[in-house]
């Protein structure tokens, strides 16, 4: 059995009598240096830190032998350890006893409902995945350059309003609070951080949307127009967990949408253009999700992660791209296409002849000035084909 025992940075006087009892009587601790050093003398077993990486050194423990303790950091299955344990000797081997987390202290700290709060771990991701446009956060920190670093990206993409606390040490006697903006943390010099700490971040300007504006994207006008978008996200269908395709990505602004649908979703976008990459980069970071840009399609296809759903945006009338699309796309899986061009609309037709689907056509208008009056000024209709593989 392996025994997980969640530490916080007061020690062994935070822990609980059977958190206490396992570590006293094991024979071997398994941890980082931090959380080893928190041990006092009462705990005499042999005490062996983490090499880096971690993950062999976990994949080899003698499990199914005599028992294997372990500490982590506060509660070891948020964001810890602990999961990673029991996804590889399964939830037989592994028992877990947490601690108070530093999410809970923090939000604690800050007068918030846990369930109110979103928990980001920039412990092994970049600062750009904690990027909002709204709501609170608690961001859990890397080292002592995470606030700095993510209050630079915040400041840089029009949040630098937002309230930026950074709680170091928590629940330890060197505890200690700092309260202040992004703008101010991004400018300032913090060169006494802690290693150990946490951000707590409402954001601000609070301009969250169910589909975000035109106006919110980098883009060269290839984009997904709003309502279309909040169309074509309904044909999509997403699901926790799924992975898109965003095939002629143009901006990326479907493969962001899809990202800030459900927790876990994820997209792969294939632009050609290069100026079009970059803007992808740049609307995925100011919209906190991480997007995989690639080049032309079907040329990058090999080695993407495979895809739950397709959506092709653009290049619908590229000779063999919609086929290559549909031997990527599994069984059951969901492909849509949309079309503003005659000889797009074709191949749509075509395709939905040959394997059926859907076959749609949006247009909508827009009401502008007419002289003195107010006329309805047309956009330019789209056609979509949506199929499931069968």
């Amino acid at each position: 059995m392996i025994i997980v025992v969640g530490i916080g940075a007061d020690g062994v006087a935070g822990l609980s009598e059977r958190s206490r009892y396992e570590l006293r009587r094991a024979t071997v601790v398994y941890g980082s240096k931090r959380q080893l050093d928190l041990l006092d003398d009462t705990m005499t077993a042999e005490r062996r830190e983490w090499p880096s990486p971690m993950l062999p050194a976990v994949q080899s423990l003698p499990a199914g032998r005599d028992d294997i303790h372990v500490v982590a950091s506060g509660d070891p299955l948020l964001h810890g350890i602990g999961g990673t344990l029991i996804r590889i000797f399964g939830t037989e081997q592994v028992t877990v006893l947490p601690h108070v987390s530093a999410v809970t202290l923090a939000c604690a700290r800050m007068g918030w409902n846990v369930h109110d709060t979103e928990v980001i771990s920039l412990v092994t991701a970049t600062p750009k995945t904690a990027v909002r446009r709204g709501g609170q956060a608690i961001v859990l920190s890397s080292d002592h350059s995470t606030p700095q670093a993510l209050a630079v990206l915040l400041n840089a993409h029009g949040r630098g309003d937002s309230e930026f606390s950074v709680l170091e040490q928590l629940g330890g006697p060197t505890e200690r609070r700092r309260d202040g903006t992004a703008r101010e943390w991004a400018t300032g010099a913090h060169p006494d951080v802690d290693d150990l700490n946490v951000i707590a971040v409402r954001y601000l300007p609070d301009v969250r949307t169910s589909w975000a504006p035109d106006e919110a994207f980098v883009h060269d006008g290839q984009i997904t127009k709003h309502r279309i978008r909040a169309a074509t996200l309904a044909a999509l269908a997403p699901r926790p967990g799924q992975r898109l395709w965003d095939v002629g990505a143009g901006s990326g602004a479907i493969a962001v949408e899809w990202c800030r649908c459900w927790p876990g979703c994820t997209a792969v976008a294939f632009e050609r253009d290069e100026r079009r990459r970059l803007n992808i980069g740049r609307n995925a970071t100011a919209f906190g999700v991480s997007i995989d840009v690639r080049g032309k399609a079907p040329d990058t296809f090999d080695d993407a992660a495979l895809p739950s759903v397709i959506f092709l945006g653009g290049g619908v009338t590229q000779p063999g791209l919609l086929d290559a699309c549909l031997d990527n796309l599994p069984v059951g899986g969901n492909l849509v296409a949309n079309a503003v061009t005659i000889e797009a609309e074709v191949a749509l037709a075509q395709a939905h002849s040959r394997l059926g689907g859907e076959l749609r056509r949006f247009q909508h208008y827009r009401g502008e000035p007419l002289g003195g009056f107010t006329g309805w000024r047309p956009q330019l209709p789209v056609t979509q084909w949506a199929v499931t593989k069968r």
